[in-house]
């Protein structure tokens, strides 16, 4: 029989197809609906402007260069990206993108929070499960997809580590301390879950988020806590490596995106003169 996109090979294969294609191999991989809108959003846009099956290098460099934004022509250079790795693997067909490298970002300085802004979010948050919630961000560097979707067997309160599925299927552990142990202890106390351990979808937990927000003026967001994980650990010296498997990164480039606001004056802490050691005197 073979795939769809494999069957589709004896015709032309219109933007709409190339898209609808694209999209259901996303879904098959589940991964989560803002990814699908992203790829949705981008795609639409190039397919129908670009033939995919006849544009070359430059033609994909010259419409990149319409987004003056480098954030956004970043991003549509990644899904662009992703769709012809797609279509190599599916048709056979070589990738324009090859050797193209991608758009330079500014490397900004992205905010985390401290350890002390993060407990006051705590101790203004209106229950345990909202505490409970926070502090796992913060010790697990949980996605909120990832979060979201915990049900009470993935948790395994011996290692303190709860399993997560992560982008593209995979199954991963991810940590916890002492202090969420006791806040997700007292919440389940409380709560006997039918689904998930929250009693809230994504948007509810987005919703509690905005509104710890306005309450203390701290920002706070599944991402900002992603970014606050690692910078914890690294502020704490702990090494990139270990943070990348800790936070399930698939790279140590991108846990050097996110512990960027870790400086010179952090690492010193760490620091000791070589000549200082006592076991080299």
């Amino acid at each position: 029989m073979g795939t769809e996109a494999e069957r589709t090979l004896d015709g032309v294969v219109t933007a709409e197809e190339y898209l609808h294609l694209f999209l259901q191999s996303r879904q098959a991989m589940e991964v989560a609906d803002g990814t699908l809108q992203f790829y949705r959003s981008k795609l639409g846009r190039f397919l129908p402007e670009l033939d995919p099956d006849n544009a070359q290098r430059q033609d994909i460099e010259a419409y990149l260069l319409q987004f003056k934004n480098p954030g956004n022509r970043h991003a549509n250079y990644r899904a662009i990206r992703t769709f012809y790795n797609w279509r190599e693997e599916s048709f056979g067909l070589p990738s324009p993108m090859r050797h193209m490298k991608a758009p330079k970002l500014p490397k900004l300085i992205l905010p985390s929070r401290s350890r002390e802004e993060v407990l006051v979010l705590i101790d203004k948050a209106h229950c345990d499960r909202d505490r409970a919630i926070i502090s796992l961000f913060t010790e697990s560097g949980l996605r909120l997809s990832e979060l979201t979707d915990i049900n009470p067997q993935d948790i395994d309160w011996e290692s303190h580590t709860i399993k997560v599925v992560v982008k593209g299927g995979r199954e991963c552990l991810a940590p916890f301390g002492e202090l969420t142990e006791r806040y997700l202890k007292s919440w389940l106390s409380q709560y006997q879950p039918d689904g998930n351990i929250w009693g809230l979808n994504r948007w509810g937990i987005v919703s509690m988020l905005r509104r710890l927000k306005r309450e203390t003026g701290i920002t706070c967001n599944s991402h900002v806590f992603r970014r606050t994980f690692a910078c914890l650990l690294r502020r704490a010296g702990v090494d990139t490596m270990t943070i990348k498997e800790l936070g399930r990164w698939e790279s140590l480039e991108m846990v050097e995106r996110y512990t960027r606001s870790f400086d010179f004056s952090d690492s010193l802490k760490f620091y000791k003169g070589p000549l200082s050691y006592d076991k080299l005197r």
